[in-house]
């Protein structure tokens, strides 16, 4: 039986602790039986052809700047099979100036009101979903990502805004996506707004969730037909 492959890429802003959140990745992955390539630099990026041949790839870099070539080398693997999978800013408030890496990951965060040791409540939305069955709500004290959202992600579980007010409250109650996934291509991918800090995901459901995630992105890879995006690649680029 073939190995999968993953890659974990860490770096970017120190606060979110790319380093640990990176290692249990690493943790949850190598105990699923896959080989693991761990890197805190983007030069991995610059290896179209390399990145192809991983089942997923996992980014952990909040802020940070990524070329145009690297997101879409990033893009095009996806696009042809590869996974993407991650949490909080280190998937999703990644290379801000490139939008191809917004649309592809399915939204950007925008807000933390309050900041870190909001206390709030997870909601599983399709507890019925390989990714969440058997996960109940649950309660997070922690930052509360408010992100703009991609309408065509398949939301798994949802916080309720607001819980700290803010210029925001005027508008009323708003259920904002937490985890989902989605497709790219041929791609799997996965996101989940925990995970500010380490500790947030090491244990418990935020956890649970993560893993399956990852493993549920990897395992795109076989099922992936590269050759039906040949008619979209000869289309050239739309970003």
């Amino acid at each position: 039986m073939d190995v999968k492959r993953a890659l974990i890429t860490w770096g970017g802003w120190d606060g979110h602790e790319p380093e640990q959140v990176a290692a249990i990745f690493r943790a949850m992955l190598e105990q699923a039986g896959m080989k693991v390539t761990l890197t805190d630099s983007l030069a991995c990026f610059d290896d179209a052809e390399g990145l192809r041949a991983y089942d997923v790839i996992v980014p952990v870099w909040t802020m940070a700047q990524a070329s145009r070539e690297q997101v879409a080398n990033v893009s095009e693997a996806v696009a042809q099979g590869t996974g993407l999978a991650g949490c909080h800013g280190g998937m999703c408030d990644a290379f801000r100036d490139q939008t191809l890496w917004q649309f592809m990951t399915g939204a950007n965060w925008v807000a933390h009101p309050g900041g870190d040791g909001v206390e709030y409540r997870v909601t599983i939305t399709d507890p019925g979903h390989e990714l969440v069955a058997g996960i109940g709500d649950f309660d997070v004290t922690s930052e509360q990502y408010y992100l703009h959202v991609d309408p065509a992600n398949h939301v798994l579980a949802t916080t309720r805004f607001p819980t700290v007010d803010w210029y925001h409250s005027p508008n009323g109650p708003v259920d904002m996506p937490v985890a989902w996934s989605r497709a790219w291509g041929q791609g799997r991918v996965y996101y989940n707004a925990l995970g500010h800090h380490a500790d947030v995901i090491a244990t418990g459901p935020a956890h649970e969730m993560l893993r399956r995630g990852l493993l549920w992105a990897a395992a795109g890879k076989a099922l992936a037909d590269p050759a039906a995006l040949a008619p979209l690649q000869s289309a050239g680029n739309h970003y």
